[in-house]
C-alpha cells in the first residue's frame, strides 16, 4: 500500500520524503482546500515535482474546492501548467471540474476526493465510466462498505482512503460552521474550525446563556478525535484499499515526521506495535479513534478541544554529522545537560544524545540555546542525516 502524506510547504514535502512517504498531496495558489498552508506558487510545484521524482516518489495535486463559475478563469494555463510538471494525479471533489479535465486534459490522472463524499458502489462507478483513476471514498465508510466499493469498481479505480489526523464532524467536510460564523469559506479552504470552540445554549424566552457541560471539562458537541488506524493496516489491505492517507497539510513538520515515521515503520515491520503507537502520542493530537472503520466505535468521536502531546520538538538537523558534532535548526529552548532523543528514518531512531557542547551561530561555546531558528552546533555521536529530528519526552 502507498503511505500518502500531507505537505503544506516545501520544507514538510521534504520532511515527508525523508521519513518514508511514497507520495506526497499539496495545493498550489488555486483551488485547493488549505488556504492558510503555505502551498506552492507556479515554479515550486515544478520544482517540487521533479524532487519528488528524482527520488522515485509522487506528488498529487489538489484542486478540491467547491468551484464557483469564476474558477474555470485561467483554469487551461494551470491545468496545462500541471501537465508540463507530470504531477502524478490531480485530487478533485466538483463534478463539473471532473468533466471539464476529463474531455480537456485527458492526460491528467483523475483522483476523486473526499469531498464529493462516495459512499456506495453506484456513485464509485459513475466516476469510474468518467476516467477517474482513484477514489478517495468518504470517511464515514465501514471497513465491509469500502470492501463493496473496490469490488464494483474493480481494477478500474484505486482506493484510497484516511487512516491517520483529525476528522470534521461535518459529513466528510462538507461544513458551513465557519462561513456563517466568521465569513471564511471552509468549502473554499479558508475554515477556521468553528467546530472545536465553546457553545453555549440560551431558552427562547431568556437573555442569560448557560454553558453546555457533561463533566468538569465542558461537553464540546462538534469536536471530533483523531483517527488512527496504524494497528489496522493488514486490514485495510484486505478491504482493497491503495493507498493510506495522513491528514495534515496545516500541521508542523514534527508531526508530519513523527506520522509517517510510525506508518512507514508498521508497513515495513519488524517494530513493535506498542512503541509505534506510542510514537503517535509524542505529537499533537487529540484522543484518538478508529472512526467508522469498525461499527461498533461509530459513538466514540466526542473529544473535548485540548489536543495533547508527550514529547516537545528541539531542533532539526540541517547538516548530516560530521567528526562528532551535526549543525541543528533550534525550535524550542534547550542546555547542556539536556537529554536529547532522536527521530530518524534509520537505526538511530529513539537513541539518545546527552548534550555537552553548544556552539552558537558566532562560534561562541554556549550553555543555554534560547533563539529560536538559530544555527547551532552541538556534539552528536550518531551519523544523523539533514532532515532528523531531537525531541525531549515530558
Amino acid at each position: 500500500m502507498e503511505l500518502l502524506a500531507p505537505a503544506g510547504n516545501f520544507d514538510k514535502l521534504k520532511t515527508a520524503v525523508h521519513f518514508g512517504a511514497d507520495a506526497v498531496y499539496f495545493a498550489g495558489k488555486k483551488l485547493g482546500l488549505r488556504a492558510f498552508a503555505g502551498n506552492f506558487d507556479e515554479q515550486e510545484i515544478v520544482e517540487a515535482m521533479k524532487y519528488l521524482h528524482q527520488r522515485g516518489k509522487k506528488g498529487y495535486i489538489t484542486l478540491n474546492v467547491v468551484a464557483n463559475d469564476s474558477d474555470f478563469d485561467g483554469i487551461d494555463e494551470y491545468l496545462q501548467l500541471l501537465v508540463d510538471a507530470q504531477v502524478d494525479g490531480i485530487i478533485v471533489s466538483d463534478i463539473g471540474l471532473i468533466s471539464y479535465i476529463r474531455s480537456n486534459f485527458p492526460g491528467l490522472d483523475v483522483h476523486v476526493s473526499t469531498q464529493a463524499n462516495i459512499n456506495n458502489s453506484r456513485t464509485a462507478k459513475v466516476y469510474a465510466d468518467m476516467g477517474c483513476t482513484r477514489l478517495v471514498l468518504a470517511r464515514e465508510l465501514s471497513l465491509q462498505q469500502i470492501n463493496d466499493i473496490y469490488k464494483a469498481v474493480g481494477d478500474r479505480c484505486e482506493i484510497e482512503t484516511f487512516v491517520h489526523g483529525a476528522m470534521c464532524i461535518s459529513y466528510s467536510g462538507r461544513c458551513l460552521l465557519s462561513n456563517y460564523l466568521t465569513g471564511r469559506d471552509s468549502n473554499r479552504g479558508a475554515c477556521v474550525q468553528a467546530c472545536r470552540w465553546k457553545y453555549f445554549i440560551r431558552e427562547e424566552s431568556r437573555d442569560d446563556e448557560m454553558e453546555i457541560q457533561q463533566d468538569e471539562r465542558g461537553t464540546y458537541i462538534l469536536n471530533s478525535k483523531d483517527l488512527c488506524l496504524i494497528g489496522h493496516l493488514s486490514q485495510l489491505e484486505k478491504a482493497g484499499i491503495t493507498s493510506l492517507k495522513i491528514e495534515g497539510r496545516m500541521k508542523s513538520d514534527y508531526y508530519v515526521a513523527s506520522v509517517v515515521n510510525a506508518y512507514r515503520r508498521a508497513l515495513d515491520g519488524g517494530t513493535d506495535m506498542a512503541q509505534l503507537q506510542d510514537e503517535l502520542e509524542k505529537t499533537s493530537h487529540r484522543r484518538y479513534t478508529t472512526g467508522f472503520y469498525f461499527g461498533e466505535k461509530d459513538k466514540e468521536f466526542l473529544d473535548d478541544s485540548m489536543p495533547v502531546q508527550t514529547a516537545v520538538f528541539i531542533a532539526k538537523v540541517v547538516e548530516d554529522a560530521k567528526d562528532g558534532m551535526v549543525k541543528v535548526e533550534m525550535r524550542n529552548r534547550f542546555k547542556v545537560g539536556d537529554s536529547l532523543e532522536i527521530l530518524s528514518a534509520d537505526d538511530n531512531f529513539r537513541k539518545t544524545i546527552k548534550i555537552e557542547r553548544i556552539i552558537n551561530s558566532k562560534g561562541e561555546e554556549i550553555d543555554d540555546a534560547k533563539r529560536v531558528q538559530e544555527i547551532l552546533t552541538i556534539n552528536c555521536p550518531y551519523n544523523l542525516k539533514s532532515g532528523d529530528i531531537l525531541r525531549v519526552n515530558k
